[in-house]
């Protein structure tokens, strides 16, 4: 999933950037108002984190106008303390949460994750197809029963197949989902963690289709 963070404070910004990318997110951050809203405005977001009080342009208006345009990514709002944000204007605008600062980190990861269940429509952290069960709250994958240990990236980019089961993702939407907008390195990576995935899963789990992407088969 990728997220985009919206926050001045760029000690806070590129901390929160660190921890949600170590939990296998892909995570763009932008320190202003405007350009917040411009990048979100592009739709390749599955979430934003909105800080209100931001140079150029306050996090309400942003969210409000993110809404206008019809962009239906969950936003994530934070204040840096009690009084400043009125939860019944944030709701108005089309926030669907918020955290006041200081918050604990923990608490952020688990509810950028329940809003990305949220809007995924399943109540449920568990992902299944076939014989694969991918728990997205603990982080954890079985196959057949077994448990399979995977790293934060691969389980980034099996999750992308996993939510699209039995049509083909292409190499563009795993990238654009699990690496960040600054990554400027080989495409081809994304082969070498479908290599990867496969080994551990099965040879026969994921398939290439040729010139499209490649396609999770439920067995």
């Amino acid at each position: 999933m990728r997220l985009l963070i919206v926050e001045d404070e760029k000690r806070l910004a590129t901390s929160l950037a660190r921890g949600l990318t170590a939990e296998g997110f892909a995570v763009d951050v932008v320190h202003d108002g405007l350009e917040g809203l411009h990048r979100a405005g592009e739709g390749v977001h599955d979430l934003v984190v909105l800080d209100i009080m931001l140079p150029g342009m306050n996090g309400y208006r942003i969210c409000a106008a993110l809404r206008a345009a019809g962009h239906e990514m969950p936003i994530l709002m934070l204040t840096a303390k009690d009084g400043e944000y009125d939860e019944a204007e944030g709701l108005d605008t089309g926030a669907d949460d918020y955290l006041t600062k200081p918050f604990s980190y923990v608490v952020l990861v688990a509810r950028v994750r329940a809003l990305l269940r949220r809007r995924g429509g399943s109540a449920s952290p568990v992902l299944s197809a076939g014989a694969l069960r991918m728990d997205t709250a603990a982080r954890r994958v079985h196959m057949d029963g077994e448990e399979v240990g995977l790293t934060a990236k691969e389980f980034a980019v099996l999750e992308q197949l996993v939510l699209r089961a039995g049509e083909v993702v292409s190499k563009a939407d795993i990238l654009e989902h699990v690496w960040d907008f600054a990554y400027d390195g080989d495409p081809n990576i994304v082969e070498v963690y479908i290599s990867t995935l496969r080994r551990k899963l099965g040879a026969a789990s994921i398939r290439t289709v040729r010139g499209a992407g490649y396609r999770l088969e439920a067995r």
